[in-house]
């Protein structure tokens, strides 16, 4: 090899040697970025947490409500069914709509369960068997609403359920006055929740489910015949868990 060409071969290696230091470079910053990132998801989800879970600690059952044309309740607990009971009793609403009852549930036995008199359950009382998840009683109760032309409701649930219920509904059910009305078990305020581990369980379920609900307000609703809005379920999966 000739002088010339020596030097040519050197000149070749230098030209090669800043593009290897440039890919390092742009490699660990991405890596410096994606950290970053991670991190920034990650604190503003501790964040959100907390706030949510401060949220829920701080709701309380309402003493007197207004009342309304209708209450729904959402099954998950034998607390929110009887609270339900007791506001039909009390003339808070005129009719009771039990969404998301075990199909292997009977309108006796809820009656015997809730301890009503058969006449207000025959006169007052629907059951939804058909919805499986919190979705499906928002479809639910959104034909139910359309089909009797209500126009306001008290929504009955747990407390650390009722965000997310009233989110659901209102997708479904835009141009009706919601009244929730959040059943608490539990004290869960003073932020006696961070040492409770089966609340902090609960919570943090929930909370990540709320998200979940967040994230599909941009699924498209489809309508029906009867023009009741369904999520579209060509677009989406729906998870059956409430």
């Amino acid at each position: 090899m000739t002088r010339i060409d020596l030097e040519d071969a050197g000149g070749g290696m230098r030209d090669e040697m800043p593009t290897a230091r440039s890919r390092s470079t742009r490699l660990v910053a991405y890596l410096r970025v994606s950290a970053y990132g991670l991190v920034g998801v990650g604190v503003a989800f501790a964040v959100g947490f907390g706030m949510f879970a401060d949220y829920i600690s701080r709701l309380t059952t309402p003493e007197n409500p207004p009342a309304a044309d209708a209450i729904i309740v959402l099954t998950g607990g034998q607390a929110r069914i009887d609270a339900a009971v007791n506001l039909l009793k009390s003339g808070k609403g005129k009719r009771l709509l039990i969404s998301g009852v075990n199909p292997a549930a009977s309108r006796r036995s809820l009656q015997r369960a809730t301890g009503s008199d058969n006449a207000l359950f025959n006169c007052c009382v629907d059951i939804d068997h058909a919805a499986l998840d919190t979705i499906g009683n928002a479809e639910e109760s959104a034909k139910w609403v359309e089909s009797h032309d209500y126009s306001s409701i008290i929504l009955v649930t747990n407390n650390y359920h009722m965000p997310r219920s009233l989110l659901e509904m209102r997708r479904f059910i835009e141009k009706v006055e919601m009244t929730p009305y959040p059943v608490v078990n539990s004290r869960l305020d003073g932020g006696s929740w961070m040492t409770n581990r089966a609340a902090l369980r609960v919570l943090f379920t929930e909370y990540t489910k709320y998200l979940g609900a967040l994230a599909r307000a941009v699924v498209p609703l489809r309508s029906t015949p009867d023009g009741v809005a369904l999520v579209d379920a060509t677009t989406t999966t729906i998870s059956k868990n409430n």
